[in-house]
């Protein structure tokens, strides 16, 4: 028996020691993209695209050229934060630049960038340099210190970041009302009762899952399994409840479109056939919005809304956070506090020192109060 083991081929070469090749270089790529959620990977093309639009235009390079300085970095910041000065809110961006990175089609519109685009640009630019192997221009104190600077300053002159619109109980029974268009309404009051009351779902952890993830445990309770999501990336799968009308609803969707494998919540086209594709992410949000349209809700509606509506009921309902987190797996307690803490608030007993006033007393502003 020949116990010979070819370690490399006589026209191979060696590799050194304190390097990784192209095609080792190729391969941690790809298991980076492969480990990736799909939105995110998303979101880190385009913010790749948008970096090399910028370098070219401003400093004449390309993103995969060499490292970035870190003053390269914070002239980013400079370029894209806007700060108050004299009552108008000004940043570096030459305009012929930012027209430039609209019409390329890496910007949406002209102008600024959010405090949170900002950061996230700069993720993904210290991601690369970690990939590539070369010193992060991300993490120097300057930048950092600028960063903060710049968010204060916004957020003291009235520039504070937007959050979607929390979908609460009253707004959940809106949107369920509306779902009496056939099946189309009866897969997007599943999917909406699902999301939300199977503990504030993810838009990617809704569209992720199968039907084969389903479980019923009795006539009134199902279990669904989640894999791999955003803030579990090992892949264990976790059931959760449905009960009550959400297991209804559940029910009432498989029964109306019946399937063995692939996505539970899938497209319904025109005269309520049932396709064999799922929905897409973006999808979701469009659903959530327009059943928000269709109740005559005022607010900024995206998928997230379940999420946030979710947690923020549980606070007002009182059920205890660890609960909450256990259902929603946020890992961050920071993350889900605010919150829970804007649902429970509503009914703190601070909300009611004057309940015991008499109306007359209410209608009062008291002693003197004509000549104040």
């Amino acid at each position: 028996m020949n116990n010979t083991i070819t370690v490399f081929e006589a026209d191979s070469k060696p590799l050194q020691a304190m390097e990784l090749d192209a095609k080792a270089q190729e391969a941690i790529a790809g298991f980076v993209a492969a480990g990736t959620a799909p939105n995110t990977l998303r979101s880190y093309k385009s913010a790749v695209a948008y970096w090399e639009g910028w370098l070219r235009l401003r400093y004449g390079r390309g993103f995969h050229d060499s490292p970035v300085p870190e003053q390269v970095a914070m002239q980013f910041v400079l370029d894209h934060l806007a700060r108050p000065s004299e009552g108008q809110w000004l940043h570096l961006l030459p305009p012929v630049v930012d027209q430039a990175l609209v019409q390329a089609g890496v910007k949406a519109r002209p102008g600024p960038l959010s405090h949170n685009t900002v950061r996230h640009r700069l993720a993904v630019l210290g991601k690369w340099h970690q990939l590539k192997g070369w010193p992060s221009p991300t993490e120097g104190a300057a930048l950092r210190t600028l960063l903060r600077d710049a968010h204060k300053a916004q957020v003291r002159n009235g520039r504070e970041v937007r959050k979607k619109t929390a979908v609460a109980r009253e707004s959940l029974q809106a949107m369920l009302a509306t779902c009496t268009d056939g099946v189309r309404g009866i897969r997007d009051r599943a999917l909406l009762l699902l999301a939300w009351s199977g503990g504030g779902r993810r838009r990617s952890e809704v569209v992720g899952l199968q039907v084969t993830d389903l479980r019923r445990l009795d006539e009134n309770t199902w279990l669904y399994a989640l894999g791999v999501t955003k803030t579990n990336t090992g892949g264990l799968r976790r059931e959760k409840p449905l009960a009550g009308p959400a297991a209804t609803a559940l029910t009432a969707w498989l029964a109306a479109a019946p399937a063995d494998v692939g996505p539970l919540f899938r497209r319904v086209h025109k005269g309520g056939r049932v396709g064999s594709a799922g929905l897409s992410a973006d999808q979701v949000a469009r659903i959530v919005q327009r059943r928000a349209r269709l109740a005559g809700l005022a607010g900024d509606w995206a998928a997230h809304s379940l999420r946030s509506g979710f947690v923020t009921e549980a606070g007002r309902q009182g059920v205890p956070l660890g609960e909450v987190m256990a259902m929603t797996e946020h890992r961050s307690v920071n993350t889900v506090m605010s919150y829970f803490q804007a649902g429970s608030l509503l009914r703190s007993r601070a909300l009611g020192l004057l309940d015991d006033l008499a109306p007359a007393e209410k209608s009062r502003t008291g002693p003197g109060s004509a000549s104040e």
